[in-house]
């Protein structure tokens, strides 16, 4: 059976509203957050930003921060939406999207977000009590990809909602994606 880890998006914030890249923002109104599922958590941690520690608390986890679960750093990018940085740098944008490894905001590159999650997913105890991670939507991709051995490239072909809840089942070298929900709705 192996570890069972439950990744929580957190809940919505003025950025995740209008796609713009995020700065340490608390959560805008969440509306009711489901706490079904997670009330056989042996482990929570949480990302270190406000809006983690907002989600975790509205969903009645203390929480212990974890810097691996950080958001991905967008670095010059930060605080302005994403149409705005394409109408002023159209080709960092384009280089950002289509190369993994390209950092063209001095931030993280998307190759090293995922093998910092990656990292992080592979280092987890063995233990089967239940863990729930609060973070983010580029966390939890990040995760997705490195548990299903994809190219870092996948990571822009899964999106994650605010609240939905991503489970994964295994350990070291051996995660599986068990389930997948939207905000509100009761994993397996």
């Amino acid at each position: 059976m192996g570890n069972r880890l439950t990744l929580v998006g957190h809940g919505p914030t003025a950025a995740t509203r209008v796609a713009a890249f995020p700065v340490d923002e608390p959560l805008s109104d969440p509306g009711p957050v489901s706490t079904a599922g997670l009330s056989r958590v042996a482990v929570a941690l949480r990302g270190p930003e406000t809006r983690c520690a907002q989600t975790a608390t509205a969903l009645g986890l203390a929480a212990s921060v974890d810097d691996r679960l950080r958001d991905l750093d967008f670095g010059a990018w930060r605080g302005r939406t994403l149409d705005e940085v394409a109408a002023a740098e159209p080709a960092a944008v384009t280089r950002w999207l289509t190369d993994p490894a390209a950092a063209p905001h001095g931030g993280e590159s998307l190759a090293d977000l995922v093998a910092r999650v990656g990292g992080w997913l592979d280092e987890r105890p063995t233990d089967p009590a239940p863990v729930v991670a609060v973070t983010h939507p580029s966390v939890v991709r990040a995760a997705l990809v490195h548990a299903l051995g994809a190219d870092p490239a996948a990571y822009w072909r899964i999106d994650v909602v605010p609240l939905s809840r991503t489970v994964l089942r295994g350990g070291p070298g051996r995660w599986a994606l068990r389930w997948l929900s939207p905000a509100g709705q009761r994993d397996e």
